[in-house]
């Protein structure tokens, strides 16, 4: 097993860190030798995954908390703070993504979901992070934005106006607590073909009348580097911004997406009804 010593002694929260995108961050930040704690509202499968990673010598633990619930957040960030003494970083990679629709159909309820736990749940977090790691004087965050929040797509205007905000609130948030030595940094991933991504896919497909194939095919040959990402792309790219190599990095948006810089098909036009 290949475990570095380059976060030794570091504690470290991953918010949705129980499957996809957020289980890569967790054995990233793991491997270099951080004790990670998953933070995620499906609270069996986030002490699975931290079961299978004890197996390998990794130190992770799971709690459950619900972004979308400042109480909630508040209580696992403080709680897990005076278990373990301190707080060295958070990624908050926990989101939701949306129900493909067109501005003109969407539903108010579905735009509140997706703003309320994929933008307003990171603000929780942040927040709470914060706080903690202002009073050290020392932290490190890292907030999972997306190429969606800089380029944006067709029938997911919710999600691009999260991921945006998420980008605007890490910036925001990496000028105040600057003088405090907290660095907060986002990660902007590509297309990778997790659970999250594939729930979408077939919604997509069907707005573009094109089979599961197809739609996989015409994302790959879009990407510069001709193919999909992998969660390991986007875990490395986090566990160095955490790292001993990017400590003079705060405010930063890197896009982790073989290139591509956004998806641009246009939905063709709409029957009327």
């Amino acid at each position: 097993m290949n475990v570095s010593v380059e976060l030794d002694k570091q504690v470290a929260v991953v918010t949705g860190g129980a499957q996809g995108l957020g289980r890569g961050i967790v054995e990233a930040l793991a491997r270099r030798g951080a004790t990670v704690v998953i933070a995620d509202i499906q609270k069996d499968k986030a002490t699975e995954t931290a079961t299978e990673m004890r197996k390998q010598d990794l130190r992770v633990s799971a709690e459950e908390i619900d972004i979308a619930d400042s109480a909630s957040v508040d209580r696992c960030y403080n709680e897990l703070q005076e278990r373990h003494g301190r707080l060295d970083i958070a990624v908050h990679s926990a989101a939701v993504g949306q129900n493909v629709a067109p501005i003109v159909t969407l539903e108010d309820e579905e735009w509140r979901r997706v703003i309320d736990i994929s933008l307003t749940g990171t603000f929780y977090c942040c927040r709470a992070a914060g706080r903690i790691m202002e009073r050290q004087s020392r932290g490190c965050i890292v907030n999972l934005a997306s190429i969606n929040g800089q380029n944006p797509a067709a029938l997911v205007a919710a999600y691009n106006v999260a991921k945006a905000g998420v980008i605007s609130l890490t910036r925001t948030a990496a000028l105040e607590l600057a003088a405090y030595g907290v660095r907060v940094n986002a990660v902007s991933p590509g297309p990778v073909y997790t659970e999250f991504n594939r729930t979408l896919m077939a919604q997509r497909c069907a707005s573009l009348d094109l089979t599961e194939d197809e739609m996989i095919e015409k994302v790959r040959s879009a990407i510069p580097m001709g193919r999909w990402g992998e969660p390991s792309d986007i875990a490395e790219a986090v566990a160095y911004l955490c790292g001993p190599h990017a400590t003079w990095m705060t405010g930063e948006v890197l896009r982790v997406s073989g290139g591509l810089e956004g998806v641009s098909a246009v939905p063709p036009k709409r029957t009327a009804s």
